[in-house]
């Protein structure tokens, strides 16, 4: 059974480099930098199982966060070309990628828009919770994913963490991140505005298919907007959360993400959550789907939206 995982990271030394330089405390901040799984893909390589493949995006070393828009924009070109050029030369691990865009410069960020839909190596962008404290649903960056859903690209939405909230922790502050994010999105009415959009969300959906029951008594009008989110299946496990995310979404809106290298270490849980999709109460057909075919008609569709 094909497995193609849509959700995992790298953090290429180039553009790494160039952000170091930019600011060397980058690793006392994000601990996460210290994976070598993550940075060393020869290390990634070694740890590979030598089947399931990876959709690669950037670990979220954003340079809207530390640079002028002129500069940010030419970083994630920057990165966008070293991304690429992994994606070539390991083909047979990451058979795409995901591109980088900078939030502080929406207009050169629409130009790069056309760079990545001309590649045949980058499929989609990578989107957050929130960039520069305001949210993805912002009225500013309407015009980028107006531009997605017209090229037929895809878009990951990632957490990051608010630095409000000094409580903030992977476990339950990026769920909630998640969470209102599309809440954000539907209020925004983002389906109407974009109906071909193909929005990914991280960590199955988060604390929405929980709350389903809140959701459709609360918001009647708009409860079945968060229904048109795809979301990927990186909970670390946990076969009935995953049960609960397809009951709620539709097996046809849930794709196979793990995150990696990020969750278990050495290099992710990916097979905890293969094992967690193994073990679900549905047919090898729908596993299938999951697994692979539900991205494959994502990418075969989005190409025929663009055309």
């Amino acid at each position: 059974m094909e497995k193609i995982d849509v959700f995992a990271h790298v953090l290429l030394p180039n553009y790494y480099e160039k952000m170091l330089n930019i600011d060397s405390t980058i690793p006392e901040s994000y601990a996460f930098t210290n994976i070598e799984s993550l940075k060393d893909l020869n290390v990634r390589r070694k740890l590979w199982n030598g089947t399931t493949k990876q959709i690669i995006s950037y670990a979220n070393i954003n340079a809207e966060d530390y640079c002028n828009p002129e500069d940010a924009a030419r970083l994630c070109r920057e990165a966008n070309v070293e991304l690429i050029n992994c994606v070539r030369e390991n083909n047979d691990m990451f058979p795409y990628g995901i591109g980088m865009l900078p939030f502080n410069n929406v207009e050169e960020s629409l130009h790069i828009l056309d760079e990545i839909k001309d590649s045949k190596e980058l499929v989609g962008i990578q989107v957050f919770t929130r960039h520069l404290g305001k949210s993805i649903a912002d009225k500013e960056y309407l015009p980028i994913l107006k531009k997605c859903a017209r090229l037929g690209l895809l878009v990951l939405l990632h957490p990051v963490f608010d630095a409000r909230k000094p409580d903030n922790n992977i476990v339950f502050s990026w769920e909630y991140e998640l969470s209102q994010a599309m809440l954000d999105l539907v209020n925004a009415n983002i389906f109407t505005e974009c109906p071909n959009i193909k929005i990914i969300v991280h960590h199955a959906g988060a604390m929405v298919p929980f709350f389903a029951g809140r959701i459709d008594n609360i918001m009647k009008d708009k409860k079945d907007d968060f229904k048109k989110f795809y979301v990927d299946t990186a909970i670390l496990g946990n076969t009935r959360g995953l049960e609960l995310a397809v009951y709620y979404f539709g097996i046809d809106k849930v794709l196979y993400g793990t995150d990696a290298p990020f969750g278990i270490m050495p290099n992710g849980a990916t097979k905890e959550i293969e094992c967690a999709i193994d073990e679900l109460p549905f047919s090898n057909e729908e596993k299938e789907k999951i697994y692979s075919k539900n991205l494959r008609k994502l990418l075969k569709g989005n190409e025929e939206d663009a055309e």
